[in-house]
């Protein structure tokens, strides 16, 4: 072999080095933007399904709140409706009637008050 010969060898061995370097990092980029893709693709797949347990939580607390509010509203309405039968809603002048019980207290009491001293 010549020395042209082995300049050739060396010639034709360092390009092929070079070109299977060019390929490793082609296939390193590869690589990772098919990994890339891959956690995306994963990544919106799972922000859907949070989504969407999400969204079922929401219906979930929306039906107990709706629920509760119904429940508080009833009682509401039968303390309203117990108060007006005592005639102590505020509508029945419920201060007038406090006045005219402390003057019938007033009145036995002075009443009793009088027995006990005959």
């Amino acid at each position: 072999m010549t020395n042209l010969d082995a300049i050739k060898s060396k010639v034709s061995d360092a390009e092929d080095f070079a070109r299977k370097i060019w390929l490793a990092g082609l296939g390193a980029y590869g690589k990772s933007f098919d990994e890339a893709q891959g956690q995306y693709e994963k990544l919106t797949t799972e922000a859907g399904k949070v989504f969407e347990e999400l969204v079922e939580k929401g219906e979930v607390l929306e039906t107990e709140a709706k629920a509760k509010i119904k429940a508080k509203t009833n009682v509401e309405e039968r303390v309203s409706e117990v108060r007006k039968k005592l005639g102590l809603d505020a509508s029945s002048g419920s201060e007038d009637k406090v006045e005219e019980l402390s003057a019938k207290i007033d009145a036995l009491t002075d009443a009793v008050a009088k027995l006990a001293a005959k």
